[in-house]
């Protein structure tokens, strides 16, 4: 029987050798995770003294603005640079007129955590969908519509007259002191009116993070609990992508740098970590990746039925989602996941 040590002259190579220990191990990590990846979303709706689980999110909570203050100083505590804020109104309309109210729930959260957490970067999501009563990411063609297309199906989204709204809106939660605006409805021209809106008002350092290649995704439905967006008719097909496609979104992240994007998003991430490798290797802004509710609900249900080690995944799938070009990690497991990394 030929041993180990007979076997050198022939297996010079032995790759191996540098996964013998785990301080070797250490020592040759490729990609290296750290709570400064981490981009942590919250749900803040209308009201006073609020903070009310979401079922399918296990850990997640919508919360009121009153609670949003030792929410965020335990986020900024572990050393996550920055919140993404999605608001839930206590009023909804045809046109989500509650996301330009310099009064309604997103400008008072943003107010709320600069005053707790100066050092936070806030961003804010800039999308209708919560904020309509119909639950789409814009204002619908209807013969009701002020905006009303005979020219165009009935229940379409009417894209340039969405654009007021998300340029309108944006300029209200930049002055309410948002540091970075992320458009996420797939609206053509979003990114171009938006800046062209701050720039207007002088907002000239507020950054766009674009939603540059946002998939109409299966991984979603959790969202839509927190959120409470969920469309009342159809699905929102005729403006996200469709996950067949890797070209079309390119040529969506191609517009979008070229009307000032200052960081281009992929979402969800696990299905499309090929488009954000792409992404990265054509590009050199900074770019983001969407670890989606789905994603972690899973997870989560996964553990829960003793199939997987919860942390042992979510950092798996964190590590992957860096490794394949990802800047920033916008997850659910940030405040999780910070503390395990500070745990090792």
């Amino acid at each position: 029987m030929i041993n180990d040590n007979q076997r050198t002259t022939s297996l010079i190579v032995r790759p191996r050798r540098l996964r013998l220990s785990a301080n070797i191990r250490r020592m040759v990590r490729e990609t290296t995770l750290t709570p400064d990846d981490f981009i942590y979303p919250l749900f803040v709706r209308d009201g006073m003294d609020t903070v009310k689980p979401i079922a399918s999110m296990p850990g997640q909570s919508q919360r009121t603005v009153d609670h949003l203050a030792e929410a965020v100083r335990e986020v900024a505590a572990l050393g996550i640079p920055a919140v993404i804020l999605f608001g839930i109104p206590a009023h909804k309309d045809a046109c989500g007129t509650q996301n330009y109210n310099p009064e309604g729930v997103i400008p008072r959260a943003i107010r709320a955590i600069k005053d707790a957490a100066p050092e936070l970067v806030v961003i804010s999501d800039m999308c209708c969908c919560e904020y309509t009563d119909h639950g789409h990411c814009g204002i619908i063609n209807t013969p009701e519509s002020a905006h009303y297309r005979a020219d165009l199906p009935h229940g379409y989204l009417l894209n340039d007259a969405t654009l007021e709204i998300l340029a309108r809106a944006s300029v209200v939660h930049a002055r309410a002191g948002a540091d970075i605006i992320a458009p996420s409805g797939m609206v053509d021209g979003m990114v171009g009116a938006i800046r062209s809106a701050l720039d207007g008002e002088g907002y000239t350092q507020t950054a766009i993070m674009s939603y540059a290649a946002k998939y109409a995704s299966a991984f979603y439905g959790p969202f839509r609990d927190a959120a409470e967006s969920p469309p009342g008719f159809g699905d929102r097909a005729q403006y996200q992508m469709q996950p067949a496609n890797a070209r079309e979104a390119y040529k969506e992240i191609a517009l979008d740098v070229a009307e000032g994007a200052d960081m281009l998003m992929v979402k969800p991430a696990m299905p499309y970590l090929d488009i954000l490798r792409g992404l990265r290797d054509r590009y050199d802004l900074p770019t983001a990746a969407y670890q989606v509710s789905g994603e972690y609900a899973m997870m989560h249900a996964a553990a829960q039925n003793g199939w997987i080690d919860l942390k042992a995944a979510a950092l798996e799938s964190l590590t992957g989602i860096k490794r394949a070009g990802a800047d920033m990690i916008l997850t659910y497991f940030a405040k999780d996941a910070a503390r395990w990394l500070l745990d090792e």
